[in-house]
């Protein structure tokens, strides 16, 4: 396990964790069930209009947007495909796995079930799981979130690239009626 900590005047503001597991080819039986094919490219959706927020620049403006179905304004489960307009470190060119990083965070945003304008459905938590090391620009995230009455719920989404599953992120939901 590897783990990195950002602190500020405050203390520990964030923590990563990440386990490096050994990988190696194997034979899988004929009889267990292939992957699924990749989802629709992202030269087959459209640009899907993000909701309001207060800021001119953000996370909405910093990423190339295709929706294959669903959106940030449409409730519900979401296909979309997003790659970084913008590097994460001035001067470095970003790496996949950076790339889908920054992607897996948005399974709440583009598949939220309820009116943003009334609700926050923050997420606490991301975890992401991969089962090979992504390959290109493009990212795409099927998405779907599940409230629940308490005002906790998750967001889950299988992440893949243009080859195909890459793996699965899932974020813990703060859900609550804006003020």
């Amino acid at each position: 396990m590897v783990e990195a900590t950002l602190s500020g005047e405050g203390g520990e503001l964030m923590k990563a964790r990440a386990w490096r597991i050994r990988s190696g080819e194997i034979e899988i039986p004929d009889d267990v069930a292939p992957a699924p094919a990749p989802p629709p490219g992202p030269e087959t959706g459209g640009k899907p209009e993000f909701f309001e927020t207060a800021q001119a620049v953000g996370y909405h403006t910093a990423m190339e947007w295709r929706a294959v179905s669903g959106g940030f304004r449409e409730p519900g489960p979401a296909t979309v495909w997003m790659r970084m307009g913008c590097r994460l470190v001035a001067g470095e060119e970003p790496t996949p796995l950076q790339r889908t990083l920054v992607a897996a965070d948005v399974g709440n945003g583009i598949s939220a079930v309820l009116d943003w304008r009334r609700y926050l459905f923050i997420n606490v938590d991301l975890s992401v799981h991969l089962e090979r090391m992504p390959a290109g620009e493009w990212v795409c995230v099927d998405a779907v979130t599940l409230p629940q009455p308490s005002g906790i719920g998750t967001a889950e989404s299988v992440l893949s690239d243009e080859r195909g599953r890459i793996g699965r992120a899932a974020q813990a939901l703060l859900i609550a009626e804006r003020p």
